[in-house]
């Protein structure tokens, strides 16, 4: 755009071009990356011992008091058996989600003038997608928390060495298209009503009141989506709890559980009660740890 500026008479006037420059937006901002990989650590320490419970239901169908029965006789010993696999692959997956959910959305809205709601949900599919890389620590987590296996691996790094030498690479990605189907579509589902949420509830003058309000909306959030994809997580743990064999298709995994249940829906989400307690409070404490990590590092 050229401006034209008056000046005295006699004197040929100025022009300036102005061009419109897009805001520079970085492809990576570290801090996003940061702050998903630190409120990962947080709540995966804090809910392992609930995750190996509700575990035991989707693998077994069984009770909670029969999956807590399991666990009690297993003794202190084995109860966070297996966290190592979820600890690296969650705190890696969540520094990914945000960060390539925040690299991918900016440059949508503010280069292609994408409409935020479009962005919002691209971002999230190619976020959950780029997780999805990650899958082989899922695998190897759902091995170490099934007691069948308890003799057979003995840690993390026993069950990567012998599944690739009896198996190959190939096997660490069993179940890999219910994770495709989880991941996209429950990221951008996230995103989309987490930040509903932030911009449509009132801000808090306390700092209690805001800090509750952040779990409490992060909570609610991911328990509605844990709950709603949960027949996924179903069919992705009795795919991965078989090592070795054929590879059934996912809807071939899921009409294997719904016969085995009794052809009921009802006990296809056996596990889904402690499923939603486990969420409510693992993404509630994920949204204050980043809220209150994103103001140490911005």
């Amino acid at each position: 755009m050229a401006i034209v500026r008056a000046e005295p008479t006699g004197v040929p006037p100025t022009v300036t071009t102005v061009t419109n420059t897009p805001p520079t937006v970085p492809i990576f901002c570290w801090r996003e990356f940061a702050c998903g990989w630190g409120a990962a650590f947080v709540n995966i320490t804090v809910t392992y011992p609930i995750y190996k419970m509700i575990f035991r239901q989707m693998l077994h169908g069984v009770q909670l008091t029969q999956a807590f029965g399991q666990l009690r006789g297993e003794g202190m010993t084995y109860l966070y058996r297996g966290i190592f696999p979820p600890l690296a692959q969650k705190t890696i997956s969540l520094s990914l989600m945000f960060g390539v959910y925040d690299s991918t959305r900016r440059p949508l809205v503010e280069y292609c003038h994408v409409n935020p709601y479009t962005a919002k949900t691209v971002a999230g599919m190619v976020a959950g997608t780029f997780e999805a890389a990650l899958m082989p620590f899922e695998r190897v987590q759902t091995l170490l928390a099934d007691a069948t296996y308890h003799q057979k691996y003995r840690n993390t790094h026993h069950a990567f060495k012998i599944i690739i030498l009896e198996n190959g690479i190939k096997e660490l990605y069993r179940g890999l298209v219910p994770v495709l189907w989880r991941n996209g579509p429950s990221n951008a589902m996230f995103f989309v009503l987490r930040e509903e949420a932030d911009s449509r509830l009132p801000k808090r003058v306390s700092i209690l009141s805001q800090r509750t309000q952040e779990f409490v909306a992060g909570a609610c959030i991911g328990a509605f989506i844990s709950s709603l994809f949960y027949p996924l997580n179903v069919v992705k743990v009795t795919m991965q709890c078989r090592v070795g064999g054929p590879y059934d298709s996912m809807w071939t995994a899921l009409r294997h559980v719904y016969n085995e249940r009794d052809r009921k829906l009802r006990n296809v989400y056996k596990g889904v009660s402690m499923n939603c307690t486990r969420a409510f409070f693992s993404w509630g404490i994920m949204n204050t740890a980043y809220e209150q990590l994103k103001k140490v590092f911005y």
